[in-house]
C-alpha cells in the first residue's frame, strides 16, 4: 500500500503529506484529512486547542493560534513562534555515539592531491584571487584569456579560477568584525584546491593590502601583482598571463594518488529546503557524513540559524566542555547581530520555504540539523575560520547559501553536498557541489540538475542507509576526480559572497 503520511515520531501531533492528498484521505492513522493537503504540508492528527504545542520531530515548533480539529491542514499562518532555547551552561557529552555506534565506510581511501599542510586537494586549479572588488573585471578577462591560451598546454590542470568579492575597500578596514572578511579572503589563497601556488592581485589604492592576507615572506613579485604599476591594458594582461604561466607549470606536475579517508574535508549545506529535506536528503547525507568520520575524514556543517533551535542537541554531541562553549559563544554572537539588525532568527525562512511546508525557523532547523548525522561534534569554528582537528566540525556561517558556501570554501572544503527541496542552480567554482533533492518531483523536474533523488526514502522504497551509501560513494568518486556534477558540468557557480558583517564606509 501506497505511503500517505508520515509521522516522525510517536508523539507527534502532526504528520506529513507524501503527495498532494485531497480531502477525505484516510491516513495510516485513521485520521481523516479535513482540507486538501498540499505535498510535504502538515496534518493534524489529532485536536489541538488554540494555545496548545504543535510536536513534529519530537520537538514543539510553535503553539496553535487557534483551536484546530484533527484532520485539518497546518501551515505557517497557524502558530506561534516558541522562544529561542537558552545557551547557558547547556549540557554536554550526554550523546556522544562510539566509532562502532557509527556506519563503515564501503571504501576508505580515494585519489586526491596532497598537500604538505592541510587536507588533501580533491581538483588541482589555478586560483586567482583578487584583493579588491575593483580588480574584478580586469581578472574575469585575463582567467578567460587563461583558458584559451595557456590552460591546453597544461593538461594535468583542470581549471583556472577568479576569485573575486566585493571587499577591499570603500570598508571599515579596521572595524572589529573586519576579522571576517579578511580571514576569509586570507584563507581562501591558500585552499587546498590550489596546490599552495599563490597568485594575488591587487589594484593599487585599496584598503586590504597585500599584508592583511600575506605574510611577508610571500609578498614577492611571483606570487602578487599590482594593476596601477602595469603600463596600460596589454602590459596589464601579460602581466598576468605571465605570471599564471609560471604557476601553470608548477601545478601541472601534480599527480591524483590514493589516499586515506582522513585526507578528505567536505561540507554539508542546504537550501531550498522543504519539510521533506529533515526526512529523507539530510539525514541520508548526515549518514554518509558518519560514514566519512567513521573513515577519518572531515566533515563540516553549518548556517547558525538553522541550527539555533536544536542547538540543545548539538550540546550534547560536543566532546569537550569547552567546544560546547565555543558553540554557544557562537549562537550568542548571531543571536546579537540578528538583534543589531532589528529582525530574529525566524527571518530566515523564504517563501519557497513555507510553499515547501516548512512553518517555521524551529521546523526548518530541526531538518537542517540532520545533516550532521550522528557522529559527535569535535570542534566549532567561527566563520570561514579554518579547522584543526578530524571529525565532524560545526563551522558557523550565515544560512544563505551564496554566503555559507564561501565561508566554507574558505575553511577548506575540497568539496560540498547540497541538499534541496524546492531546487537550486547553486554551484562553487572552487569545490564541486553535490546535489541531493528531497523528493522524486524534483528529481522529475529538474532530471538533469540534480544528482541524486533520497525521494525514495519517503515513497518507502528505499531506506536512508541506501541511499546515504549512495551519496557517500558519489561524493568519493567526485572528490577523485572519477565523476563530475551537474554544476561542473554546465559551469553553474555563484559569486564569492564573502561575509562581512563589517561597516561600509
Amino acid at each position: 500500500m501506497e505511503r500517505l503520511s508520515i509521522q516522525i515520531q510517536a508523539i507527534d501531533n502532526v504528520a506529513v503529506a507524501v503527495h498532494d492528498l485531497p480531502a477525505g484521505t484516510v491516513l495510516e492513522s485513521g485520521v481523516t484529512t479535513r482540507d486538501a493537503i498540499p505535498q510535504a504540508h502538515k496534518i493534524a492528527l489529532k485536536d489541538i486547542p488554540a494555545g496548545g504545542e504543535i510536536v513534529r520531530y519530537g520537538v514543539v515548533l510553535g503553539y496553535a493560534k487557534a483551536d484546530i480539529a484533527a484532520g485539518s491542514w497546518i501551515n505557517e499562518h497557524m502558530l506561534h513562534l516558541p522562544e529561542s532555547p537558552a545557551l547557558d551552561n547547556m549540557p554536554w557529552g550526554t550523546n556522544i555515539l562510539t566509532p562502532d555506534q557509527l556506519p563503515d565506510p564501503v571504501r576508505t581511501t580515494w585519489l586526491g592531491y596532497k598537500n604538505e599542510n592541510g587536507p588533501a586537494g580533491t581538483r588541482n586549479l589555478l586560483g586567482i584571487v583578487t584583493t579588491v572588488q575593483c580588480a574584478a573585471g580586469v581578472v574575469k578577462v585575463a582567467v578567460e584569456r587563461i583558458k584559451r591560451e595557456l590552460l591546453p598546454k597544461y593538461p594535468n590542470v583542470d581549471g583556472v579560477v577568479a576569485i573575486t568579492h566585493p571587499y577591499g575597500c570603500g570598508v571599515a578596514i579596521n572595524a572589529p568584525m573586519a576579522y571576517i572578511p579578511i580571514r576569509a579572503i586570507t584563507n581562501v589563497i591558500r585552499h587546498p584546491n590550489f596546490g599552495g601556488e599563490i597568485m594575488v592581485v591587487g589594484l593599487g589604492c585599496e584598503k586590504l593590502t597585500y599584508d592583511r592576507v600575506l605574510p611577508p615572506e610571500d609578498i614577492t613579485p611571483e606570487n602578487c601583482l599590482t594593476l596601477q604599476d602595469c603600463h596600460g591594458h596589454a602590459a596589464m594582461m601579460q602581466a598576468i598571463v605571465d605570471m599564471a604561466e609560471t604557476k601553470l607549470k608548477k601545478l601541472n606536475l601534480r599527480k591524483r594518488e590514493e589516499l586515506p579517508l582522513s585526507e578528505l574535508l567536505i561540507g554539508m549545506q542546504c537550501g531550498g529546503s522543504d519539510a521533506f529535506s529533515g526526512i529523507t536528503a539530510n539525514p541520508a547525507a548526515g549518514y554518509a557524513a558518519d560514514m566519512i568520520v567513521k573513515g577519518g575524514g572531515t566533515v563540516m556543517f553549518s548556517e547558525v540559524t538553522e541550527v539555533r533551535d536544536g542547538v540543545q542537541m548539538l550540546a550534547a554531541r560536543c566532546v569537550s566542555e569547552k567546544v560546547r562553549d565555543k558553540l554557544a559563544a557562537e549562537m550568542k554572537w548571531y543571536d546579537d547581530y540578528l538583534e543589531a539588525g532589528g529582525v530574529d532568527r525566524d527571518a530566515n525562512p523564504t517563501p519557497g520555504n513555507k510553499a515547501g511546508g516548512l512553518a517555521n525557523i524551529v521546523e526548518k532547523a530541526m531538518g537542517s540539523i540532520a545533516k550532521s548525522g550522528t557522529s559527535p561534534i569535535v570542534e566549532v569554528l567561527s566563520p570561514a575560520e579554518k579547522p584543526s582537528k578530524h571529525g565532524l566540525i560545526y563551522a558557523a556561517t550565515p544560512a544563505s547559501d551564496i554566503v555559507c558556501g564561501p565561508s566554507q570554501v574558505a575553511s577548506g572544503i575540497g568539496l560540498q553536498v547540497f541538499m534541496t527541496g524546492r531546487g537550486t542552480p547553486y554551484g562553487l567554482e572552487v569545490s564541486p557541489v553535490i546535489k541531493v533533492c528531497s523528493r522524486n518531483e524534483m528529481k522529475d523536474h529538474w532530471f538533469d540538475l540534480i544528482d541524486i533523488s533520497a525521494g525514495d526514502v519517503a515513497t518507502g522504497k528505499a531506506t536512508i542507509a541506501e541511499v546515504g551509501t549512495e551519496i557517500f560513494n558519489m561524493i568519493l568518486d567526485v572528490a577523485s576526480g572519477l565523476r563530475q556534477p551537474y554544476s561542473d558540468l554546465y559551469g553553474f557557480h555563484n559569486d564569492m559572497c564573502i561575509f562581512n558583517p563589517a561597516p561600509i564606509t
